[in-house]
């Protein structure tokens, strides 16, 4: 079981980036999908997810309008574009395998296989 992200990189703010999300190992269709991150001295913060009942799609308020979540059920990819990127969307991002729920996207606890993160920085 296993989850790769890919993507992270150092951008100004205003620019974008998209980050990727490899899944193997496990039924791929069976699973919400989430995207966390952990900025530096702080905890760990739901940023989307995407249901895999109902394709349903739930973003943390801060990135509502900037960022879009997309899945790929063929290719077990997940995506995560990211738009008009601020200083403080900075952290290291993960995606994670579990139940994806509205207003439920802060719960780490819901989300059993994670990757291994990948580097976003933002400066101003």
């Amino acid at each position: 079981v296993q989850l790769v992200e890919s993507g992270g990189d150092l951008v100004q703010a205003g620019r974008s980036l998209r980050l990727s999300c490899e899944a193997s190992g496990f039924t791929f269709d069976d699973y919400g999908i989430g995207w966390f991150r952990q900025a530096p001295g702080k905890e760990r913060e739901g940023v989307s997810c995407i249901s895999n009942t109902d394709g349903s799609i739930h973003y943390r308020e801060s990135v509502k309008g900037r960022f879009t979540m997309s899945r790929d059920n063929a290719n077990k990819m997940v995506y995560l574009q990211m738009n008009s990127l601020k200083p403080e969307d900075t952290g290291v991002y993960y995606c994670a395998a579990g139940v994806c729920l509205r207003g439920y996207v802060n719960r780490a606890d819901l989300f059993g296989t994670w990757g291994q993160g990948t580097q976003v920085t933002v400066s101003s």
